[in-house]
């Protein structure tokens, strides 16, 4: 691989809203100077979670943007104002296809490397608490594997159609020599070790794990998110904390095909009952000031919005040059004429607007409220009702009757009454999905569950795209192909 060998961690500091410490200006700053301390690799870690905050990444990009304009969530006008027409045709030799990928796969590999930095000088006798060491170290570890992971299931084929196929370079040292290609079972074996040592590393120092650590909004008395003596231990949904971990080695055990392990990981998330159901008062509240339109108490993991709040906003409040979804493709999707009638996700993220003769749906999840907004504003990452939906798949071979408790589980929180009822492993795959596809609309998830399956993409217009490597696996940057890894 064509190094990336940016540091950015100064200034990428200097972007977050929330102020972590004070730092020097980012030409004062050596890599010298900042693992001299504690503060020091705090910092160094917060800079990494900024720049996978950026809007080119999961601050808007990776998670409304590209992968959810491939999973044929929105429709566009032949001229789109941000050019994503050509993109939701899968034509990748369209210029602006080109610019956003390549951004991707560059600024994902710059965090990569800034991770690395911070691993290979985490060891080092600096005064540093036990727990912080291995909070550090472990989130480390864990974003180094889930960003990994991203660029697999964008840029190489997945396990389930070739298992040995050309993967991605699972880069671990901090250096500008080539990494070559892993395979694709290689790549996610390597994820699966960073992310169990990770897990290991925070199972004893993750605030999180402690009864004490109550989750809930930040103005109510029994949150208990802000309590640690230190700002670097609080708010840990905000961070790949123990919980994430297990979410994404659930994630990845999952691609792998070893649902006895995605099974695992996946109920001990469950199981904490760390993360409660959202009420329905706090989803449907007509108060603005009350209202909770993402479900913030389920999010195991979310991306903090650091540089852009209102983008999220203009790119689904921009009528037809905006995202939107067509009246009648939205009724199909939540299936209004049936079971999902009632559902809440349907009633209260969806705006129905007719002009000039077209009839469409605007988004409201993301939709903010001037300095009243009952939760931070952030990106789902890591949803309790996906490890509802890994734990339902993985438990379908060995006990259908438990996968079919845990989909129904997640639609009875919904508000659909109405319980799926199969002895067919395709009615109940295609039920899954569905579901899949409504919880998550718009964060990004989509594509990979239908790359994970090899699953036909549905269309707009009812037909399916078929599930081909010309469709699920992106093209690496041209610079990268000219380097020789394709």
């Amino acid at each position: 691989m064509k190094k990336y060998f940016t540091i950015i961690i100064a200034v990428l500091l200097l972007a977050s809203c929330n102020k972590w410490l004070d730092v020097k200006p980012e030409d004062q700053v050596t890599k010298e100077e900042l693992f001299l301390s504690e503060s020091g690799f705090m910092e160094a870690l917060n800079g990494v979670y900024t720049a996978c905050s950026h809007e080119t990444l999961y601050g808007l990009e990776l998670a409304s943007g590209l992968p959810e304009v491939l999973a044929q969530n929105y429709h566009f006008e032949p001229n789109d104002r941000d050019g994503y027409k050509q993109t939701s045709l899968f034509n990748y030799t369209d210029p602006n296809f080109i610019d956003r990928s390549d951004k991707i796969w560059r600024r994902l590999y710059t965090t990569i490397a800034n991770c690395n930095l911070i691993l290979e000088n985490i060891d080092n006798k600096v005064p540093m608490t036990d727990v912080n060491r291995q909070l550090i170290h472990g989130e480390a570890l864990a974003l180094r594997a889930f960003i990994h992971f991203d660029l697999l299931r964008l840029y190489a084929p997945s396990f389930a159609t070739a298992p040995t196929g050309k993967g991605i370079p699972y880069v671990t040292t901090f250096s500008n020599k080539t990494t070559q290609l892993s395979n694709v079972t290689e790549a996610l074996n390597k994820m699966v070790a960073d992310l169990t040592k990770a897990k290991e590393l925070m199972k004893t120092a993750d605030p999180i794990i402690a009864s004490a650590y109550i989750v809930g909004y930040p103005s109510d008395t029994a949150s208990k998110e802000t309590v640690a003596p230190i700002l670097f231990q609080q708010n840990r949904r905000h961070r790949l904390n123990y919980y994430a971990v297990c979410g994404t080695l659930a994630r990845v055990y999952l691609y792998l095909d070893k649902k006895a392990e995605a099974l695992a990981n996946a109920k001990e998330v469950i199981d904490a009952k760390k993360f409660p159901w959202t009420k329905e008062q706090d989803f449907i509240n007509a108060d603005v000031k009350l209202k909770d339109r993402i479900m913030y108490p389920e999010l195991v993991f979310c991306w903090y919005d650091n540089w852009n709040t209102d983008q999220t906003t203009r790119r689904f409040e921009s009528g037809f040059a905006g995202f939107y979804i067509k009246a009648d493709a939205g009724d199909k999707l939540y299936e209004k004429g049936g079971v999902g009638g009632e559902d809440r996700r349907y009633k209260q993220w969806f705006n129905l607007i007719s002009d000039n003769s077209m009839v469409r749906y605007e988004l409201l999840k993301y939709k903010r409220e001037k300095e009243v907004n009952r939760h931070p504003l952030v990106h789902p990452a890591i949803r309790l009702s996906e490890l509802y939906y890994i734990a339902a798949e993985a438990s379908w071979d060995t006990d259908p009757a438990k996968a079919l408790e845990y989909l129904n589980m997640v639609r009875a929180a919904r508000g659909i009454n109405v319980e799926v009822n199969t002895s067919s492993k395709t009615v109940f795959m295609d039920e899954l999905v569905k579901e899949f596809r409504k919880e998550t609309y718009a964060e990004g998830q989509l594509f990979y569950l239908y790359k994970r399956l090899n699953r036909g993409i549905l269309l707009e217009t009812g037909a399916t795209a078929p599930a081909t490597e010309k469709i699920f696996v992106l093209p690496l940057p041209n610079d990268e192909i000219e380097y020789g890894q394709r």
